[in-house]
This record gives structure tokens, C-alpha cells and sequence, in this order.
């Protein structure tokens, strides 16, 4: 088997949805490999001067709300194939991606060119390129 745990990196964009379905595919070729999904929302924080600000619990319930919709949406994507896990955190997107690939000792880590981007989202475009740069796996990125 060439990847027995494959790690995607999930924000429910357009190039997340081919990285997922890619994986999927992936997984299947290597005989059913298991497949963790991992989303991670992050509030935004400001830096005015010397002060950090994170933004106020109303925009973190947002962020949590559309973290329930992505799984939903995952879950749609996935429904016939089972050897799944879904993770969702809360923090540095590109930390939360290489410290999850640790923890489950990840042997690929599967992830779209570039995301969402906007007030209260990422653009995952930067994300990849450091996911690539710092991963101790290898990285498939999806256009």
C-alpha cells in the first residue's frame, strides 16, 4: 500500500472539494486507506501598534457555524466511502494542518491550490505553499 493515512486539508472551497474528491480517489486505488479531514477556522486578530486583538465572540460563533456547515458538506461528499474522520480546531490554520498530520502520522497530505478568501475566512493559497514548505510528508496540492 503506497499511503495507508491520508490527511486533507479541508475549508469547503471549490479546490478543497477536488483535494477531498482526489483523496478520495487516492484512497480507494490504495485499497481503502484511511482518510482524515481536517478544518481549521481561526478568528481573525488585529495588530494595532504593540496590542494584539482578537475579534469579538459574535464573529467566533460565526466562524463555528460555518464550521458545522463545512462538516455538513463533507459528510454530503463522503457518504460512500466510511474509513473517514472528520477534525475540526480552532487556531493557526498551517499549524493546526502540520501538527494534526503529526498526531496521526499522516503519510500524505492532500490540499487545494488556494481557498476562500474574505472578512471571517482564509485564503488557503498561502496556507498550501507553507504546508508544503514545512511538511515532513509529501504534499499533493490540487488545482
Amino acid at each position: 500500500m503506497l499511503y495507508s493515512k491520508i490527511l486533507v486539508a479541508y475549508d469547503g472551497s471549490e479546490a478543497a472539494d477536488k483535494a477531498l474528491d482526489s483523496a478520495i480517489k487516492l484512497a480507494k486505488l490504495n485499497h481503502y486507506s484511511k482518510v482524515d479531514i481536517i478544518h481549521v477556522y481561526s478568528p481573525p486578530t488585529y495588530v494595532v501598534g504593540g496590542a494584539v486583538f482578537i475579534a469579538p465572540v459574535a464573529v467566533e460563533n460565526n466562524d463555528a457555524e460555518y464550521s458545522e456547515q463545512v462538516v455538513a458538506k463533507i459528510k454530503e461528499k463522503i457518504n460512500d466511502f466510511t474509513n473517514i474522520h472528520i477534525e475540526v480546531r480552532q487556531g493557526v490554520i498551517t499549524k493546526e494542518i502540520l501538527g494534526y498530520a503529526n498526531e496521526i502520522e499522516a503519510d500524505l497530505i492532500v490540499i487545494g491550490s488556494r481557498g476562500l478568501s474574505g472578512i471571517g475566512e482564509f485564503v488557503l493559497g498561502s496556507v498550501s505553499h507553507n504546508v508544503v514548505q514545512h511538511a515532513k510528508v509529501p504534499v499533493l496540492v490540487i488545482k
